[in-house]
């Protein structure tokens, strides 16, 4: 994949979308018809402070709100189910030898994965590009570093990105990278919210996991299989995830009515993820990649 690809091309109107969290400012989302996936029109200069935020709650431990409750105890089911699936990739790696466990989680946040990944005999390995998380981190025995600079020329069995690759800014160029990071018999694995879904569709703008602008694209499945075929590297498999639809409904309901509403928003949840047992687009999808 050329490193200038530029995905502003040919774009269609698609909606308008209201930053919810710390500018109120409206942004567009646009159609790469060519790729099936939106781009957040303008990119503000510094998108840094668009994160600086009490209500960012993945650079955070809070559990002050309604919704800060439900993120951390779904996140605390979660880190069981995640440490299984990397577990199962690395005991199913095309390999000859035995393969080593290094993981890479880009994105880390405050550092939980890692370090039930850690408790666990895993060699751990993280970034994290705000200060505040990382520290937090750090406090839990996980030392992240800011970027993937220190950590280049490194191979990992594992590399994940839990709802990271959506706020990436030179999106080629970082596929690009991380498939060079890759062990040749390792599994990327990368989770990202799914404009396709029935949730999205409902709420539209009010959708939370628009989260324009820190959220610079907007994937589809389709998109997610061209732009990692075109760096050589193939979806093995597509795994829902399926809490995403009510704690992204709780949060989209106070975006739209003002007031979160449990119920309704639990409502909404399944009833997104009992059509996407048919389509298969739920709220989240989970994509295990491999090298062709």
């Amino acid at each position: 994949m050329s490193k200038d690809i530029d995905f502003y091309n040919n774009l269609q109107p698609f909606l308008e979308c209201k930053d919810h969290t710390v500018s109120a400012e409206v942004y567009q989302l646009m159609l790469n018809d060519e790729y099936d996936m939106l781009v957040t029109k303008p990119i503000p200069e510094n998108i840094e402070k668009y994160y600086k935020s009490e209500d960012y709650i993945s650079h955070t431990d809070s559990k002050k709100s309604l919704f800060d409750k439900v993120y951390q105890s779904v996140k605390n089911i979660t880190l069981k189910r995640k440490l299984k699936l990397i577990s199962r990739c690395l005991l199913h790696q095309d390999s000859l030898s035995r393969p080593e466990k290094n993981i890479l989680d880009v994105g880390a946040g405050t550092g939980d994965f890692l370090k039930v990944c850690k408790s666990n005999s895993w060699n751990v390995f993280g970034t994290e590009p705000d200060a505040g998380a990382r520290n937090i981190a750090a406090k839990k025995g996980i030392v992240l570093q800011k970027d993937l600079s220190k950590l280049i020329g490194q191979k990992f069995e594992i590399i994940t990105l839990w709802h990271v690759l959506e706020h990436v800014e030179n999106l080629s160029e970082y596929i690009s990278i991380l498939k060079n990071m890759l062990a040749d018999h390792g599994k990327l694995i990368i989770a990202v919210p799914n404009f396709k879904s029935d949730d999205a569709n409902y709420y539209k703008e009010f959708w939370a996991a628009f989260d324009v602008p820190r959220h610079l694209w907007h994937f589809s499945q389709e998109s997610i299989a061209k732009l990692f075929s075109a760096v050589n590297m193939m979806v093995e498999k597509t795994l829902p995830m399926k809490f995403d639809a009510y704690y992204v409904s709780l949060l989209s309901e106070k975006y739209k009515s003002g007031k979160m509403n449990p119920i309704k928003s639990f409502y909404r949840g399944f009833v997104s993820n009992l059509k996407a047992k048919r389509t298969t687009e739920y709220s989240s999808l989970i994509y295990i990649l491999k090298k062709w």
